[in-house]
């Protein structure tokens, strides 16, 4: 970890990793949980359709955790629990990666989950 991350990203969340699926489409679960250091910071949004607007929950985490994919879960705080939904985790549906700008060690990350 960088040493501006260092304390920059000081609150533990609990991530669960994606196993995806077997080649019938049956769902392989997840990895054990593990805790990652973040900041977050939670939001709505609205979305104009055809049909309306739709207020969408919102949750960005930055980390330095390189990892994490679509489709993962995510947790303010830790749990142990092996299921992201029974935790009351969210959803990761979008990644986006950010230079570490200062000391060129590790990038940062934002990962966006929605309700």
């Amino acid at each position: 970890m960088s040493s501006i991350s260092n304390w920059g990203f000081t609150a533990p969340c609990t991530y669960w990793k994606w196993l995806g699926a077997d080649e019938y489409g049956r769902p392989l679960g997840y990895e054990l949980p593990q805790i990652i250091m973040c900041e977050y910071q939670g939001g709505l949004s609205s979305k104009l359709s055809g049909v309306g607007t739709e207020l969408v929950a919102k949750n960005t985490f930055w980390t330095e955790f390189a990892d994490a994919s679509i489709g993962d879960y995510i947790l303010i705080g830790e749990s142990s629990d092996p299921t992201p939904v029974a935790a009351g985790a969210d959803e990761i549906k979008f990644t986006t990666r950010y230079a570490d700008t200062f000391e060129r060690l590790a990038d940062d990350y934002a990962l966006v989950t929605g309700a």
